[in-house]
């Protein structure tokens, strides 16, 4: 499962990582920790 990140600053998708994102809209880098990044695990499956 692929998770878009966006830009803090001009709300478009980042691209690269994962360490450095960059946004091609207003050319700015950000890096990882800086991305708010929620787990949200799926729901367990009965075996």
């Amino acid at each position: 499962m692929k998770t878009v990140n966006h830009c803090p600053q001009c709300h478009h998708e980042l691209d690269e990582g994962p360490i450095v994102y960059r946004c091609a809209n207003c050319r700015r880098a950000v890096y990882a920790a800086d991305l708010e990044n929620e787990y949200v695990p799926r729901q367990p499956v009965a075996a």
